[in-house]
């Protein structure tokens, strides 16, 4: 009786009973005295040296015989997108490829019929993905590339964005290739970069921000945020209508005014004194009287 055994030497196991082999290994004669191993659906890890083992049932040789290299390297199939005057062109690259070899290209995962060279020949609809596969391994297809999606903006406040506060608006979009982003405000371009950072918030900084996302098949905006900065009232003052000398019985004509977001409600005094509170920031003498003189504060 005799039998042959197939090893990897740093597991030192028989391929047959190895578990990372079941299903995958075939051991056969082709003819009297020449042992074949067959190894199916490989595998980077199958990597190895292998070694062949002759054995009776009264001895074992052939562990002294230098043992054969296997090196199973991932084709890594990548599409790569190069612009030119036309629009953009697709070429597929692996890492390991003999030469001559016949290409299968997918549109959304539909194999398009015709397209066998490494160059993709037909037109490029940017709303479509595009892979690639070497003809026969079509299992081991290259990523897709395909235009930004919508983008997604993640806003690091919620409700009412207060003056001085930190404010940051993150910009992210699905896209292969990568992504670059933009920032627009007011639809002036203001960053590119896919985060928009304020350390501290100022009231012009209220506007309509949008981020776009792009790539060498397309691009795609986002949607509006509306930025709209709270602060309390400054630069208050007080004008009086008519200018100049007050006459008794004349009509007269206080005005507050201030810079706030949302607008001040106003109150007024007279000295300690309450006189009218409400959202105008007026007060009026239709007639005014000598018993009106006196200090007037909003």
């Amino acid at each position: 009786e005799r039998w042959h055994q197939w090893k990897n030497p740093s597991q030192s196991e028989d391929l047959r009973t190895d578990s990372q082999y079941t299903g995958r290994v075939q051991v056969f004669e082709t003819e009297r005295g020449r042992s074949t191993l067959r190894i199916t659906d490989l595998r980077e890890t199958d990597s190895a040296q292998y070694q062949f083992t002759f054995t009776t049932w009264s001895f074992e040789w052939g562990s002294s015989l230098p043992g054969t290299t296997l090196t199973v390297t991932d084709p890594d199939f990548q599409v790569q997108v190069i612009w030119t005057s036309v629009g953009p062109k697709l070429v597929c690259h692996s890492s390991c490829l003999p030469p001559g070899r016949s290409f299968v290209w997918f549109r959304n995962e539909n194999k398009i019929h015709g397209e066998t060279s490494p160059s993709y020949s037909g037109y490029v609809d940017t709303s479509h993905s595009y892979s690639c596969a070497v003809e026969g391994h079509e299992a081991s297809r290259s990523p897709p590339v395909y235009a930004p999606k919508v983008p997604y903006v993640l806003k690091s406040y919620q409700g009412d964005i207060m003056k001085d506060s930190p404010v940051s608006l993150n910009c992210s979009s699905d896209a292969n290739p990568a992504s670059e982003y933009s920032w627009y405000k007011n639809e002036i371009l203001i960053n590119k970069e896919p985060q928009l950072v304020f350390s501290s918030i100022q009231s012009s900084d209220s506007g309509e921000y949008y981020c776009v996302a792009e790539n060498d098949l397309g691009r795609s905006t986002s949607e509006y945020i509306s930025i709209n900065v709270k602060y309390g009232p400054k630069n208050s003052n007080i004008s009086v209508r008519p200018f100049g000398e007050i006459v008794e019985g004349s009509s007269v004509t206080l005005t507050c005014s201030s810079d706030a977001n949302p607008a001040a409600k106003y109150t007024w005094y007279k000295g300690n004194q309450t006189l009218l509170q409400g959202a105008e920031g007026f007060y009026q003498f239709t007639s005014i009287k000598s018993e009106d003189r006196g200090t007037y504060s909003c």
